[in-house]
């Protein structure tokens, strides 16, 4: 056997393979021996048809089946052995004609090859790093959200502005039966006006598109699906059980350590320092990844990828899991051509600066993800032969490995991207930030 490579040019080439009869020919013949021992044709015992027999029956197909093992074979191993950094993998010239009898058998093989590229981590136009701070407004209101959660209810005689009501909603074909609790806040206004200054037993009637400001509220104290909230318009009869008004409760030492354990806040100040700070912790995980798009897509544009679009798109064709035209290949490699310059950007930062994810970092990351987890709801830490048990258990999990190796190199990149962009640093409340990044 012989295989040589042809470099057309920097993104395509040739890989030439000629296989002679002795390549492949002992293989054929203990398959065909294999064959005999089972084969089940008429006039014959089992075990005993004539070579020659199962040579006409079975010789062309397991010929054409060992030669093509071969091929595969071969080729992964040259293209490992020389180190061929490639795209997809070869794809036979289908203009070749195959002559599977004779002695000496031609295969070609394109292949595209990984391009060579440069990065430019220093964009003339800077990139805007968000940081959003919460505002003196957000945190009182989170504050008063704090106290009323922690507040109890006391009991009122008739329907105010601030009142939380407990109300039967009933349909005339009893369809709907429902005792549920809602803040006038969460009705519309007109329907609000209409509950003021009732008393409990009173009764009112109003189309259900008419009571709530949102359809979800609808659908919670009725008690039916989303979807069929959207569309009832049926009239409700609602009867007034209960009237209570939330009493705040008060900003002291029992409600901090109830918020955030004890003693670990000790003044109101305090307490809206840390609200800040968790705000600006919720906030963190949209405005990473605001920063990594913008930053990736910052890459796609600047960087040149000579890609093998020829090849690729041959490729695509050929391994795609329905039969499509190479008109409609050139379609999905138009819509894949980002997404692919992209994975070669990022597979050559995490190659050039080390970040490649093993199995030990990889532990260690899922270690502190789940103590940070049992943290969030309160649990109790375990012992280190317990904790590992629980690591063993997740990654003993393949789809588990895949998203937490995908999560913890996105980090890694994210991490990269800050200490080596010099990014334009805009401060901006929450308000600013969505104003200025979503609307259009």
């Amino acid at each position: 056997m012989k295989i040589s490579i042809n470099k057309l040019n920097t993104v395509s080439g040739i890989i030439s393979v000629q296989i002679e009869k002795k390549d492949y020919e002992g293989k054929v013949i203990e398959v065909l021996k294999s064959y005999s021992k089972t084969a089940k044709i008429p006039g014959f015992r089992k075990g005993f048809v004539p070579m020659g027999l199962i040579k006409k029956q079975y010789g062309n197909a397991v010929k054409v089946d060992e030669i093509n093992k071969l091929l595969d074979l071969s080729l992964k191993k040259y293209i490992n052995e020389n180190k061929l950094d490639i795209l997809g993998g070869p794809i036979p010239k289908t203009d070749n004609e195959i002559d599977w009898d004779s002695e000496l058998i031609n295969f070609d093989f394109e292949i595209g090859y990984s391009p060579e590229f440069k990065i430019n981590f220093k964009p003339k136009k800077p990139i805007i790093k968000y940081e959003v701070k919460a505002d003196k407004k957000m945190i009182d209101n989170q504050l008063k959200n704090i106290q009323s959660r922690y507040g109890k209810l006391v009991s009122k005689i008739k329907i105010d502005k601030t009142s939380e009501i407990t109300a039967l909603f009933k349909s005339e074909d009893d369809i709907i039966n429902n005792s549920s609790m809602f803040k006038i806040e969460t009705l519309k206004p007109s329907f609000a006006k209409k509950l003021i200054g009732l008393k409990v037993g009173d009764v009112v009637s109003q189309n259900a598109s008419k009571i709530f400001r949102e359809e979800h509220d609808l659908s919670r104290n009725i008690k039916i699906e989303l979807s069929k909230a959207k569309e009832y318009k049926n009239n409700l009869v609602i009867t007034i059980e209960e009237i209570n008004e939330r009493e705040l409760a008060d900003l002291n030492q029992e409600l901090f350590d109830k918020v955030f354990g004890k003693n670990s806040v000790k003044s109101i100040a305090e307490m809206k320092s840390k609200l800040g700070d968790d705000f600006v912790k919720q906030f963190q995980t949209q405005v990473d990844q605001k920063l990594m798009n913008d930053t990736i897509e910052y890459l796609i544009d600047s960087t040149k990828v000579n890609l093998p679009s020829d090849f690729l798109i041959k490729w695509m064709k050929l391994n795609s899991e329905k039969k499509i035209s190479i008109d409609e290949a050139k379609i999905e490699y138009e819509k894949s051509e980002k997404g692919m310059k992209y994975q070669l950007i990022e597979s050559k930062i995490i190659i050039d600066n080390n970040l490649q994810v093993n199995f030990e970092d990889l532990k260690a990351f899922t270690t502190d993800l789940i103590k940070n987890q049992m943290k969030q709801y309160g649990q109790v830490i375990p012992e280190d032969k317990e904790l590992d048990e629980i690591i063993a258990r997740v990654m003993s999990n393949k789809d588990e490995i895949k998203r937490l190796t995908e999560q913890l190199t996105s980090k890694r990149i994210l991490d990269f991207f800050k200490e080596n962009f010099n990014y334009k640093i805009k401060k901006v409340t929450y308000d600013e930030y969505i104003k200025e990044v979503y609307s259009s």
